[in-house]
């Protein structure tokens, strides 16, 4: 499991004070951005040259209000794994440990150019699967 932290700003939530529904996702990629990172790979999944992850699907689901002002624990697994896609999922803490949302988000490897669906890496596929859940 991977972990990091986000804040919820006052341009994150809606006009109650609530965090704007969309918001949470820019934490999703937040998240998924430093999970990524943290694999310490070779090559640069965001900028490479031949192929891209992009997402396929998203969802949230939120449990309880997260406000304005807001520090969020964002723990961060791979809940699915295959030859060319990957799932991950997002779980929100406030932090006095109230679970607060969860998300999903679903990648899938293709060819940059052609667009075309390829497996996953050899070496990104075995850092994800030391992450799977």
């Amino acid at each position: 499991m991977f972990t990091t932290k986000v804040k919820v700003y006052f341009y994150d939530a809606d006009p109650a004070g609530i965090i704007f529904y969309a918001s949470l996702f820019k934490f999703v990629h937040a998240a998924y951005e430093d999970f990524l990172r943290s694999l310490h790979t070779e090559r640069d999944y965001f900028f490479d040259k031949d192929f891209i992850l992009p997402i396929i699907h998203a969802e949230a689901d939120y449990v309880r209000p997260i406000k304005v002002g807001d520090e969020l624990r964002v723990d961060v697994v791979v809940s699915l794994l295959k030859n060319s896609s990957f799932e991950l999922s997002y779980k929100f803490y406030k932090t006095d440990g109230q679970f607060t949302a969860i998300a999903k988000t679903v990648h899938v490897c293709v060819l940059k150019e052609a667009f075309k669906k390829i497996e996953l890496p050899k070496e990104f596929y075995e850092k994800m699967k030391s992450n799977l859940n």
